[in-house]
């Protein structure tokens, strides 16, 4: 038979994983309600001036894209709510990319955890490196909470339009783009 202390660690034991388990089920079931930061102080200005490396090293500084309609992504490979989100992003990218508009992906993540990450999930769009240490990049776009993801919408004049915290809908994120 199972002594006192060896039925209060097995007790212990399911207890742990009974939380564990329902933890794990109401993140996955449960995600963050979105937020339109329709009163964020950046809408109609310009986007700031930001750098940030792609996975090569190699520099892409966001007014490259001036000219274009742009819906920048910030997200991470833990992120659940990223992760659900991705397939309407590449959806979105597919549609809207020959009428000038592009995704951009900007990763809070460690490179190596980005890339086994697009190795699992592959996008068509290009990926920036915001690192995770320094919340420069996220700030600068109006994420002043840190909160994943977390989307900005740019006209083709280079003015910021929208922000929105949380994963979009395939239908928001058609309405950013057509607009």
């Amino acid at each position: 038979m199972f002594s006192r202390s060896n039925w209060t660690i097995l007790g212990l034991a399911v207890l742990a994983a009974a939380i564990g388990g329902y933890t794990q089920h109401h993140l996955q079931t449960a995600p963050a309600a979105p937020v339109t930061t329709a009163a964020s102080t950046l809408i109609g200005q310009p986007l700031p001036t930001l750098s940030l490396p792609d996975l090569d090293g190699r520099l892409h500084d966001l007014g490259e894209y001036r000219g274009r309609r742009v819906l920048i992504n910030l997200w991470a490979s833990w992120c659940l709510p990223c992760l659900q989100e991705m397939p309407a992003l590449v959806k979105a990218q597919q549609k809207f990319g020959d009428r000038g508009a592009i995704v951009i992906g900007i990763a809070l993540d460690q490179p190596a955890h980005v890339q086994a990450f697009l190795a699992a999930h592959p996008v068509n769009y290009p990926i920036l490196i915001g690192p995770p240490e320094s919340p420069d990049a996220s700030v600068k776009l109006g994420n002043t909470r840190n909160n994943l993801p977390y989307s900005v919408l740019v006209a083709d004049d280079g003015r910021i339009l929208a922000t929105h915290e949380g994963a979009m809908t395939p239908d928001q994120m058609e309405q950013w783009l057509a607009r």
